[in-house]
Order: structure tokens, then C-alpha cells, then sequence
């Protein structure tokens, strides 16, 4: 992984697929290529720099061409070095290690029998210059090739086990490129107007935005045969066989515009600042309560369910168990949270009257995928999810969503995606309250009144930035810290401490404040910070409790607590106040404080805040 593009035309494609990879950057990466059919053999450019060192390299070299294929790569199978960069190549049989090649693909994905594969490619005499298991598919794809590509790539995928999406094209079939997937996202885009007649492959959608908007999303097990004014589909049936179908194309308008940092240092402090707007337009449509929000026939669904199973990764994760306080006190309602890549490789027990919700920023994740299919399997038919793509393959294998109004999401560390997502499960929330009989008129108009309100709330919260900043300061010289919360605010110091390691590098861990005396009170001195989330509700006395057994210890507070807490600066105890108690919806509110944080204390580090190391932001492969 992580991002793919290819193209067919009659002009050159060469700045079509640099930028391309350029709109591809937001989700990580640590090494970029291209490959294109020129003067009757395959040229590639590679770099372990970033996609405008690419670039230069491709001028400098006079790379022109009407077919190619381009990649951003996550390293998984070998270190981010220039010969485990994409595209590979495959020149056949004991070919030298400098040969062009006949063939050139790229990969998404992770190919889980390649060693399997490769040693009998090399009992063949392959000759393999990198570590990845995409080189194992580029000599396969030679191996099976007899003069059609289209067949040769068909062939090979029916050897692959794991997850893939390619681009393949060969030296001898000029104007043509080839592409497959199963398990990592691929859409085909069709060039119109003066460039009607050619073709695009990519990962994503924007890849191709200001190229075309005409874009036709690939399903699993399809094979796609892209050549000037055509294109030609197949899937693979039950039987292993391929046969030609139709995919609708349809009209996307991809988000160019959000690519623009404008007075921001770094897209993850603008989409924190985005947070009032994502809020507000994805709450746009909702004028009351009702389960049809989530599409046609919810309300008989939710009428059958007994409970709910979230499944998500990583921030998704920690807006699932926030919501679980929700469901369980609002809509009474048992709930459970499973991270997705575990859900799948254990054993639990169905039950057919479950509400299985996804949580996903992408609509694209390869594990919620996976477990929100086994899920299926095992009779759960009942699906929902709450996610930010609407094309997103998420999307299309649910049968109800509710589309979050985030926007595109540059920065690794997800904000806008969290607190939207947070709005969306508050609706679902709400939705089962309702058919469940436990909401009132009253309570609706209340929850409507607060949602409404709470654009304005975030604002109020933001403009704590510079308070947030002067603690920054402090946090830069730390490599440790601890993070503390209870009940509904316990997965929100959860995600604190996530942004903070993920972009900082600074060791962070989150514990419900009563959990201290139980280990973690172990590790508290006076160089360890301990942030604490401190709402005005039910559990605040017991909390205070909590700070003063880090007091005793000699550990200094930072304490996000609402402004009539009582909790006062002191030594040792730093305090900001936040603007206003709000009640159930408090997490959404308590967490931007902590966003801030994170993003200033890697800024005070100097580390790369949009692109943290060995972090891609849409994780399609287990």
C-alpha cells in the first residue's frame, strides 16, 4: 500500500500520474515511483523522498509517455529503500538484475502466500532484487504471460492469497494497462470531453480529481482491461471462472479544494479548526430524530434489534466506546465494541437480533472490512455504518449508513472524522432511543437544541489555543505521559493519549482514573505528566480523589476541567477551563483541548505533524 494510479491517452500522462500521487500524499508514505511504456521499452523513476523529489527526477530524465502506472508505498515486506520501491519489474527468467523489463506493476495490499510463491519463481530462475511480495506477483504475471496481459493477469490472481489491488502493464502491448483487486479498494476512471477515449486506474478517487469525474468503483474478485476508448470488466465467480460484467459509472466530484492549507502550519491544525463546519454541515440535513436519517427501511430494523456490536480500529475505536455509554444509558440498549482486527479471530457468540455497526473514516479499512463481512458470515445481517466516504466500499456492503460531513482528512492524526463520527453515533443513539420508546418529545427537542449548539461550543473551545500552548512547551521536553479520565470520558483521554504518541513520539497511556491505585500509580512522578479530563458530572468527586493520590506522589496535573468544577491552580495542578458543561455530548467538547495539545507539542518537537513515521492514514491491508 498505499496509493496507485494508472492511465491510458493518446497525450501524455506522465503530470496526470505525479499528480495524482501528489492528491495521495495525505494518506502516508515512504517511497514513490513510476513506470511508463516510452520509445518501445519500460522506464521508472524511484525515490524514498517525497512525490516533488519524484517529480524532478522524471523532468530531469525526460520521462514522457502515453501509458503508465505510479505508487506511494507504505513499507510492510522491506525496508523503505529505492529496490522495494514500486513499480517492480519482471524481465523474465536468470534476466539481469539491470534489464528494462517486460512487464511493470504496483501493488496494494499483502500477498500472505508470496514466499510460497517465490520459491518456486526462483526454482524457475526469477531473479528477485527486492524483499516485497509485489515483486512475486510482477514475476508471475511474466511466468502466465503468452501474449495477452488481460488473461496473464487473471491467471495470476487466482494464484494470490491475501489482499491486493494492481496495475500491470508490458512492454509489448503498448496503450493498454491492466487492473485487479480483492480486499484493497481500486476505482477505473473514464476520461470525457477533448479526452474522451482514456482511461485511469487508482486507489481512491481523488487520485483523479480535475481529470475526470466519471468514476466506476471495482468490486472484489473484478479484473479490469483498460486501452484507448475501452474498457472491459470481469469478475471471478464462485468457480474460480471470470466472466464479463457491468459496473454503473458514476458521477464524483472529488475535493479539490481541501488541499489547501491556507493560513494553517500544518493540515492537522486546520481540520482541528475545521471541527465548528465538519459539525455543523453534518448535522446540515437533520431536521428531527428519526431512524430514517440512517435510509429507508431503519425503523423496521431497529425494531428487531436487541442490542448492538460496533466494530472499528484505532480513533474509530475510541468513538465506538464512547458511544457505548450512550446507547447503553440513553437507549438502553446492550452494546459492545470490538477492535475490528481482533473481532474476527476468535470465537464469540452471534445472535441474529444484533445491530452490527462499522466505524470508518475511509470506508476503505481493510480489518473492519473483514470483520464486518465474518460478522455477516455468521448470520448478523443487521449492518450499519457511520462513515465519511458515501462511494466508500464501507458504504456499499451495509445496508444503512450515516455519511459524516468531515471532508477530506489530510492530516494522519484523524480530529474532524472523530468528533463527526461522535455526532453520527449520537443520532443513532437518539434513533434507538426512540423506537425503543425511551425518548419523549421533550428530550428530542433538548438533543436537537444541544447538537445545534454545538458549532458554537467547539469555537468557544478553540479558542483556548493559546493556553494549550504554553503547556505544550512543558509536554516537549517529556517522554512519557499519562492520561486520565472516567466513565464517558475515559475513551477520550483514551484518544488523547493516542494523538499525543502518534504525532509527538512521546510514550503516552490512558487509564480510568480509579484504575491508578491498581499499577499505573507506579510510574507517577514528578517527570511524568498526567493530563486529566475533568467534566462537572456524576463521577467528578471521585476523580478529585484520583488527583489528589497523583498529588501525594509528587505527579504534576494538567486538568481539562469545566469551569465550576472548583478544581483550582495550584502547585503542581496547571488548569484550563473550559467554556461550558455539556452534559452527554461533554466528549465532543473535551477533546479538542487534547487534539490541540498533541499537535502543539509535536510542532514544539519538530516532528512531521501531517505525516508521522510508519503511519499511513487509510490502513487497507491487515
Amino acid at each position: 500500500m498505499c496509493g496507485i494510479v494508472g492511465a491510458v491517452s493518446q497525450r501524455n500522462i506522465v503530470p496526470i500520474l505525479v499528480e495524482g500521487l501528489k492528491r495521495l500524499e495525505y494518506r502516508g508514505y515512504d517511497s514513490c515511483g513510476v513506470a511508463v511504456h516510452q520509445g518501445g521499452a519500460l522506464r521508472r523513476a524511484r525515490s524514498t523522498s517525497r512525490v516533488a523529489e519524484l517529480q524532478a527526477q522524471v523532468d530531469e530524465d525526460g520521462i514522457t509517455a502515453g501509458t503508465g502506472i505510479a505508487h506511494t508505498r507504505w513499507a510492510t515486506h522491506g525496508a523503505p529503500v529505492v529496490h522495494n520501491a514500486h513499480p517492480h519489474f519482471s524481465a523474465g527468467p536468470k534476466a539481469a538484475a539491470d534489464a528494462s523489463g517486460l512487464i511493470a506493476l504496483v501493488h496494494n495490499g499483502i500477498i500472505e502466500n508470496h514466499d510460497e510463491l517465490r520459491d518456486e519463481l526462483r526454482a524457475r530462475g526469477y531473479v528477485f532484487t527486492s524483499q516485497t511480495d509485489t515483486e512475486v506477483i510482477a514475476h508471475l504475471v511474466h511466468q502466465l504471460y503468452e501474449g495477452d496481459l488481460f488473461e496473464a493477469v487473471q491467471r495470476a490472481v487466482l494464484r494470490l492469497k491475501g489482499a491486493y489491488a494492481i496495475a500491470v502493464f508490458c512492454r509489448d502491448e503498448p496503450h493498454r494497462v491492466v487492473g485487479a483487486r480483492e480486499g484493497s479498494p481500486m476505482v477505473l476512471g473514464v476520461g470525457t470531453g477533448a479526452h474522451a477515449g482514456e482511461n485511469f486506474l487508482a486507489s481512491d478517487a481523488m487520485a483523479l480529481a480535475g481529470v475526470t469525474d466519471q468514476i466506476v468503483y471495482l468490486e472484489e474478485g473484478d479484473v479490469v482491461d483498460l486501452q484507448i476508448g475501452k474498457t472491459w470488466i470481469t469478475a471471478r465467480g464462485a468457480d474460480g471462472r471470470f466472466q464479463r460484467v457491468e459496473r454503473p459509472v458514476r458521477t464524483v466530484q472529488a475535493h479539490t479544494g481541501a488541499a489547501e492549507l491556507g493560513p494553517y502550519r500544518h493540515y492537522m491544525q486546520k481540520e482541528i479548526f475545521e471541527q465548528p463546519r465538519a459539525i455543523s454541515d453534518t448535522l446540515d440535513a437533520v431536521e428531527g430524530i428519526s431512524p430514517e436519517l440512517f435510509g429507508d427501511g431503519a425503523y423496521a430494523a431497529f425494531k428487531e434489534v436487541d442490542r448492538v456490536l460496533i466494530l472499528a480500529c484505532g480513533t474509530s475505536y475510541y468513538a465506538g466506546s464512547t458511544a457505548k455509554y450512550w446507547l447503553e444509558s440513553i437507549a438502553g440498549i446492550p452494546t459492545s465494541v470490538e477492535i475490528a482486527s481482533e473481532y474476527r479471530y476468535r470465537d464469540s457468540v452471534p445472535d441474529p437480533r444484533t445491530l452490527v455497526v462499522t466505524i470508518t473514516q475511509s470506508g476503505e479499512t481493510a480489518d473492519t472490512l473483514a470483520a464486518l463481512k465474518h460478522a455477516r458470515s455468521l448470520g448478523m445481517e443487521h449492518t450499519l455504518t457511520i462513515c465519511n466516504v458515501g462511494t466508500s466500499a464501507m458504504v456499499r456492503e451495509c445496508r444503512f449508513s450515516y455519511i459524516t460531513r468531515a471532508g477530506v482528512e489530510i492530516g494522519v492524526a484523524s480530529t474532524k472524522a472523530f468528533t463527526t463520527q461522535l455526532v453520527g453515533l449520537y443520532l443513532l443513539t437518539l434513533a434507538l432511543a426512540q423506537v425503543r420508546g425511551r425518548l419523549s418529545d421533550e428530550q428530542e427537542a433538548a438533543a436537537l437544541k444541544d447538537l445545534r449548539h454545538l458549532p458554537v461550543a467547539v469555537r468557544a473551545v478553540l479558542a483556548l489555543e493559546p493556553q494549550v500552548i504554553s503547556w505544550s512547551e512543558d509536554f516537549a521536553k517529556k517522554e512519557n505521559a499519562l492520561f486520565l479520565g472516567r466513565g464517558l470520558h475515559y475513551p477520550v483521554a483514551l484518544e488523547g493519549a493516542l494523538k499525543l504518541k502518534e504525532i509527538s513520539y512521546i510514550h503516552a497511556e490512558a487509564y480510568p482514573a480509579g484504575e491508578l491505585k491498581h499499577g499505573p500509580l507506579a510510574l507517577v512522578t514528578s517527570a511524568m505528566p498526567v493530563v486529566t479530563v475533568a467534566p462537572n458530572d456524576a463521577l467528578l468527586e471521585k476523580l478529585k480523589s484520583n488527583m489528589q493520590e497523583v498529588r501525594a506522589r509528587g505527579g504534576e496535573l494538567f486538568v481539562f476541567a469545566d469551569s465550576d468544577t472548583h478544581i483550582a491552580n495550584d502547585t503542581g495542578v496547571h488548569v484550563i477551563r473550559m467554556p461550558e458543561h455539556y452534559g452527554a455530548l461533554s466528549p465532543i467538547l473535551h477533546v479538542v483541548p487534547l487534539q490541540l495539545l498533541a499537535y502543539h507539542t509535536a510542532c514544539a518537537r519538530g516532528t512531521d505533524v501531517d505525516k508521522p513515521r510508519n503511519l499511513a492514514k487509510s490502513v487497507t491491508v491487515e
